[in-house]
């Protein structure tokens, strides 16, 4: 493991940098413990304060975890799907704000991430999934519930359809889409949409998975992906008329 200490980057992002590519590399294995603060200082030719800061980076990736006591220290951290979770719905979050992808984009990329889960998810779902979403459906259906309780129905019944797929690779891949750009679509459309639209087609796609009918499952987020493409269309036409006048 080498840093260039030229380099204009921050010397512990460098060192987090090299130990990340060790254990990617599998030079570092699960449940291995690193070297001591003092010898990666060494090592590396910094201070102790440096390699402190490099290893909470580290941690902050749930990539080593810290134990105390005679037998503590940094160790490589076996990183599950779930913990990788929030971090991908973080930087997909960050990427879809900073950089203007536009709405069309974004409601393409995530509808056909998760049709292709649909044919999967028609075919493994268990009972827990398809009871998730049919609860979701009817919790829509209820006449006080505030536009954020909606949203987050909306997403728990997509997070369920995904999550039926039964691939953790998949339903990692997915986190993004759905829990970071199924917020930020809902921002753009909650004022304009109808209810009933969206539960009407939420029971035809649920319909279809219960009866394990991938392609109709397919077909009803197809027509969920038109129906939210054209609402956004029309909620910024009109917002940018009154801009305009």
């Amino acid at each position: 493991m080498k840093i260039d200490p030229k380099s204009s980057a921050d010397l512990s992002a460098q060192i987090a940098k090299a130990i990340r590519d060790s254990i990617i590399a599998g030079d570092l294995i699960v449940d291995e413990r690193l070297p001591s603060e003092a010898e990666l200082a060494e090592q590396f030719d910094v201070s102790r304060s440096t390699v402190r800061e490099a290893l909470k980076r580290l941690a902050a990736q749930s990539l080593i975890r810290t134990q105390r006591g005679a037998f503590g220290g940094a160790f490589v951290n076996r990183l599950s799907y779930p913990d990788a979770y929030g971090q991908q719905i973080t930087t997909s979050t960050l990427l879809l704000s900073m950089n203007s992808v536009s709405f069309d984009t974004a409601c393409e990329a995530r509808y056909a991430l998760e049709r292709a889960c649909a044919p999967l998810s028609a075919d493994r779902r268990s009972a827990d999934h398809l009871a998730t979403m049919r609860a979701e459906i009817f919790r829509q259906q209820q006449p006080g519930l505030t536009d954020e309780a909606f949203c987050a129905s909306d997403v728990a019944f997509h997070r369920a359809l995904v999550d039926g797929a039964d691939n953790p690779v998949l339903s990692y891949q997915l986190a993004g889409a759905v829990e970071a750009m199924q917020p930020l679509m809902n921002m753009i459309t909650f004022t304009a949409r109808s209810r009933e639209e969206i539960v009407a087609l939420h029971t035809r796609i649920a319909d279809a998975i219960e009866a394990r009918d991938g392609a109709a499952a397919s077909a009803g987020l197809s027509q969920l992906e038109h129906y939210t493409i054209e609402l956004a269309r029309s909620v910024m036409a009109k917002r940018a008329s009154r801009e305009a006048s």
